[in-house]
């Protein structure tokens, strides 16, 4: 690339999939200075998380018409390091990594070939950690992951349908959750006062885990986001941060978070997201029983 004046944008991407591997999204966000941001976004049903990162990268490129001068942020270190500081070495060797064949190959071949076009500034960034462009490319990206049919059809591993509600009425919450292995099914409650919602939530959660036996594969269905996301995404975070949020803050329900922490490296737990309007019948009972241990306040 000669040192032409080219015109120049701002490029956010990211990628990932849930489980990895398993059916993946990808987004772009391209910023170019007069215009209205432009957001890109696709599926796959079978993928992973780098090559979501790489797809990404490549289709955001990909829509630029002509060459440009470019600021290309990203959350993925596979990404920044493998074209700032891999990918001339992979070239060079036949797109071979030492003696192994290297994965994601046709990926990094179409990348290498999108570069070429255009002079690129490339960064990291940390994920979740409230770049506005960077949270909005993992919004799009996750909301592209297709979802699957809940509850999975997995006969080999524990499923448990949590519930929590909370009165505001009766100062009182309640949570219930009800636990399948194969034909066998068990349903515990309770409730508590000076409570929560996102606590009766995460209650549940915790009263389904300790009942496990042995370690088997875990699906842990819930409607609350809070409880998804904090387990998925947050809690790592939290943990090594010593309970503190981003901004400095204690972390709420600090208490519970911790054993949600213990259970994610003791078990195997994929955690679902539930539509409230498609729970299954699980999941409607336990939530029924919640609703009114919290209404009642006995």
């Amino acid at each position: 690339m000669t040192n032409l004046q080219l015109p120049t944008i701002t490029i956010y991407t990211d990628g990932g999939c849930n489980p990895n591997p398993g059916p993946g999204g990808w987004a772009a966000i391209l910023l170019k200075p007069g215009h209205p941001p432009r957001e890109l976004s696709g599926a796959a049903p079978k993928t992973t998380n780098n090559q979501m990162e790489l797809r990404a990268a490549i289709e955001a490129l990909r829509a630029l018409d002509e060459p440009h001068e470019i600021e290309f942020y990203t959350d993925s270190q596979y990404l920044r390091r493998g074209i700032t500081e891999w990918i001339a070495k992979w070239e060079r060797d036949g797109w071979r990594r030492g003696k192994s064949a290297l994965k994601n190959v046709a990926e990094w071949q179409a990348l290498a070939t999108e570069t070429k076009r255009h002079r690129i500034h490339w960064h990291w960034t940390k994920g979740h950690a409230g770049n506005k462009w960077n949270e909005r490319a993992d919004e799009l990206a996750s909301a592209q992951i297709p979802k699957p049919d809940l509850p999975l059809d997995d006969e080999n591993a524990v499923h448990i349908f949590t519930a929590g509600s909370y009165s505001g009425k009766t100062k009182t919450g309640g949570w219930a959750v009800v636990l399948r292995f194969r034909e066998h099914e068990k349903m515990l409650s309770g409730r508590e006062t000076h409570t929560s919602a996102n606590r009766m939530h995460l209650r549940a959660a915790i009263e389904g885990l300790r009942m496990l036996k042995r370690p088997l594969p875990v699906h842990v269905y819930a409607t609350s986001d809070y409880l998804k996301d904090g387990a998925t995404r947050w809690v790592k975070g939290w943990q090594a941060n010593n309970w503190q949020t981003k901004t400095g803050k204690p972390v709420s329900h600090r208490d519970l978070w911790e054993m949600i922490a213990q259970f994610n490296g003791q078990y195997h737990i994929q955690w679902h997201a539930v539509d409230k309007n498609l729970m299954p019948a699980e999941m409607k009972h336990a939530k029924t029983i919640s609703n009114e241990l919290c209404r009642t306040g006995e």
